[in-house]
């Protein structure tokens, strides 16, 4: 019974792949037909309202149809060029960006057949004598097609890259944003000069230290409400102990400001000032830390 189960599962997983490469082969096909067609209209209305071969002789309805058939030709040899290609790719599970010679080759294969059959067409069909310069314009022509594979390839795949940057990018930021979550949900325990006092606060909860003649003033927010503390000890000694947390920013020199807590920065005149959140103070900002604390902020 269960070598019945084995050889019944292992008979599935070929046709479950084959219709996978199946499916990714129609969704191909979909994406490709549209542009294949517009190729083609493109290549028929520049030869019907142009006319870069003397087909005079033939009236409107017949130069109609012979412009199709022209265009017909374009579309038939890049969907078969392009269709086998996607086949390739999928049979053998490669990248197209692996592959910039065969795409090279199946551009080359699709100006070398298309001009062909365009320079037999016109002639047998169209009874249009082959020079130099009819050459030239089939070529170029038939050049169409290929440049404007390759353009949407490119294409294509840069946005494939902008995509997966912007991915990478908003799991960088999500990092980024619990790193921060982290650090700031842990504590900092500030000491007096002579260390027979401290206080140990979260780091978010700090706005705003400043000195105030011998003592420095602790502004923090304690259950959403601004609270001050004075702890006897000098800016430029805190200054230190709080050296490790990069949220802290030196802006004035009597102010230390933890750039979360900060709302904006304002100028009035030749004068800066930082805006506490929820806190109706304004801090002053000199000239020495300003381009620091842009850069900062």
């Amino acid at each position: 019974m269960v070598h019945r189960r084995l050889q019944v599962s292992s008979a599935k997983a070929p046709d479950f792949c084959m219709g996978k490469k199946i499916n990714k082969f129609i969704r191909i096909l979909k994406e490709d037909l549209g542009l294949l067609l517009s190729i083609s209209l493109g290549v028929f209305l520049f030869v019907l309202f142009f006319q870069p071969f003397p087909i005079e002789k033939l009236d409107f309805n017949n130069r109609l149809v012979f412009v199709a058939g022209l265009s017909g030709i374009v579309f038939l040899f890049i969907a078969l060029v392009r269709f086998s290609f996607h086949l390739y790719i999928i049979r053998d599970k490669q990248n197209r960006e692996e592959f910039f010679l065969p795409t090279f080759i199946g551009g080359f294969i699709i100006l070398f057949l298309s001009s062909i059959s365009f320079t037999f067409y016109l002639h047998y069909v169209g009874s249009v004598s082959i020079t130099f310069l009819i050459m030239f314009k089939v070529v170029l022509i038939c050049l169409a097609a290929p440049i404007t594979l390759k353009l949407h390839d490119r294409f294509h795949e840069l946005k494939k890259q902008i995509e997966l940057l912007l991915r990478e990018k908003m799991a960088i930021q999500g990092q980024v944003k619990k790193y921060e979550e982290d650090y700031l949900n842990k504590s900092i325990e500030l000491f007096s000069e002579n260390n027979a006092e401290s206080i140990k606060l979260p780091l978010a909860d700090v706005a705003l230290i400043r000195s105030a003649d011998n003592y420095v003033e602790l502004i923090f927010k304690e259950a959403g409400v601004y609270k001050k503390k004075l702890i006897r000890n000098t800016l430029k000694n805190i200054e230190q102990q709080i050296k490790p947390y990069t949220i802290f920013n030196r802006c004035h020199r009597t102010s230390i400001v933890n750039l979360h807590a900060v709302d904006k920065l304002k100028k009035t005149y030749n004068n800066y000032w930082l805006i506490i959140k929820g806190l109706e103070e304004n801090v002053p900002v000199s000239r020495q830390y300003i381009q620091k604390l842009k850069e900062a902020l």
